[in-house]
């Protein structure tokens, strides 16, 4: 039987956590460069299947090796900050306009990008332990997935809104610089942990 009262509690907690996090960053940047609705079809598929994943496992997800899960983040931070880093800039005109971005490439990068960078994160944990305290896999399910949804959203419309007053070569290099601050705070977690 589904529990507003579960979900709500889920939803509070999971957006909370994730409000911070890369999912916003990953979204804003996706959000700079193509269309939202596209971007966000590929998020929004990613985490369901991150949430179906922390329901099915429910506290067995906390059981995988915690260096290895944040090694594997940290070097794929480093690797997207080395492509924001190191491509070649050319002018902001050059930058593929979202009509000419087809729905599957761009979904399935968003897709991709939140499939491989949220695997072991903290929210996805915390949505296999309120599972396993609930015991309501339905009502934890919806409230976590509707507070992904939205913070993927946030991050998408944000990236929209951004682009009309900051450059874009001066979002990827914050955003190059906060994929840096990431890796190494992964990283850290790894060798300290």
């Amino acid at each position: 039987m589904f529990s507003f009262t579960v979900a709500a509690v889920v939803f509070g907690v999971v957006f909370l956590a994730e409000l911070p996090d890369k999912t916003a960053l990953a979204g804003l940047m996706l959000g700079t460069r193509y269309r939202a609705s596209y971007v966000f079809a590929g998020v929004a598929a990613a985490f369901l299947v991150h949430v179906a994943l922390a329901i099915a496992a429910g506290s067995v997800l906390t059981l995988l090796p915690h260096r290895l899960v944040q090694t594997v983040v940290g070097v794929l931070f480093l690797a997207g900050a080395a492509v924001l880093l190191f491509r070649k800039d050319g002018d902001e005109e050059d930058v593929k306009k979202p009509a000419d971005q087809s729905f599957w490439k761009v979904s399935g990068a968003g897709f991709m990008m939140i499939l491989v960078a949220e695997f072991g994160d903290l929210t996805q944990i915390m949505t296999a332990n309120l599972a396993a305290r609930y015991e309501d896999p339905l009502s934890v399910g919806v409230g976590a997935v509707l507070a992904l949804w939205t913070v993927a959203g946030l991050g998408i419309l944000g990236g929209r809104t951004l682009m009309k007053y900051v450059p874009l070569r001066l979002i990827t290099k914050v955003a190059a610089c906060a994929m840096l601050l990431l890796a190494g705070f992964s990283l850290y977690e790894a060798v300290a942990g």
